[in-house]
């Protein structure tokens, strides 16, 4: 900072910095890169459980890869058309583009979704587990029977009281 607005201001004088901060090197970097690929590789490994998952990621993949293709041809295109009609091309180039974009999002998009939904389902399971683990034994004896029995055995203790 200028020694004349740290005096207008009544500031005090700001230290200069000797060392950089937090500086990744690249080693660094490919470290964080390759443990990253892993996580994603973790994760694919887990989405082909999800039937129809595949179809779905072709699909935007065609679309993504129809889109590009468009856009390229309408780029070449427009370079060798007159300037006044160039815009609406390159306009239509633009849009197409931005559906390439759109379907790899939304291929993310899924992929996150089942992801959670994988991660919740693990979550309730696992709730479930702990929650079956807690029930608290009564000592004692029971008797299984059906809903028939049941009825004939009340209606025999209200036809005979005195037992």
């Amino acid at each position: 900072m200028n020694t004349n607005l740290e005096k207008i201001f009544n500031l005090e004088p700001v230290k200069a910095k000797t060392e950089p901060e937090d500086v990744e090197t690249p080693s660094t970097m490919l470290e964080e890169l390759t443990k990253t690929v892993a996580d994603i590789d973790k994760i694919n490994e887990a989405l082909p459980q999800v039937v129809g998952l595949e179809a779905s990621e072709q699909e935007m993949d065609e679309l993504a890869k129809m889109a590009t293709e468009g856009y390229q041809n309408l780029m070449e295109l427009g370079m060798n058309v007159e300037t006044r009609h160039a815009a609406e091309i390159f306009g239509a180039a633009s849009n197409l583009l931005g559906h390439a974009l759109t379907a790899k999002k939304n291929k993310i998009e899924k992929k996150l979704k089942m992801i959670e939904l994988q991660l919740k389902k693990a979550s309730l399971d696992l709730k479930a587990k702990d929650s079956n683990n807690d029930v608290n034994v009564i000592p004692g004896s029971a008797t299984v029977i059906d809903r028939n029995s049941l009825i004939a055995e009340i209606l025999k203790k209200n036809v005979n009281p005195a037992k």
